[in-house]
């Protein structure tokens, strides 16, 4: 091979090498970052799609959990990730107790309230009846990470 094909070979091998070292070097130091989102009050991960400890979810025409026990003064926070309202309402559909109605809560909207005394309090939407859950509240010394 005469020497401007080495150097043509020499060239294009270390554009190559260079590349790789450049996207292995991107891949590597892409994710490091000074902020930390890893939690908010209400014990979600921010990052991903699972309900914090005093969360839950309104996604898909359900409640996620459907289901929660919480410690008497818990705060729960619910937050509708569909793309049109939903309520949360205190009862059962034909028979709400008045204890909490959000209203409509629009798409990415939040409902936030504090329960202050124990018993199983269930809950709805008004505009979608199937779609219920149950808060379960117990003595302020439930602890759910025991």
């Amino acid at each position: 091979m005469s020497t401007s094909k080495f150097s043509k070979m020499a060239l294009i091998i270390s554009s190559k090498l260079a590349l790789i070292i450049f996207i292995a070097f991107i891949s590597i130091f892409s994710g490091c970052s000074k902020y930390d989102s890893s939690s908010n009050s209400y014990g979600n991960n921010n990052n991903n799609n699972i309900p914090g400890a005093n969360e839950v979810f309104i996604q898909g025409n359900s409640f996620s959990p459907a289901s929660k026990t919480i410690a008497v003064g818990t705060t729960i926070k619910w937050t509708n990730y569909d793309g049109y309202a939903h309520t949360v309402t205190s009862g059962a559909p034909g028979s709400a107790s008045g204890l909490f109605d959000s209203g409509n809560i629009a798409s990415n909207g939040t409902f936030s309230y504090t329960f202050d005394q124990e018993g199983t309090f269930n809950y709805f939407c008004k505009i979608h009846n199937s779609m219920r859950g149950t808060i379960t509240v117990q003595s302020s010394g439930y602890n759910p990470k025991r």
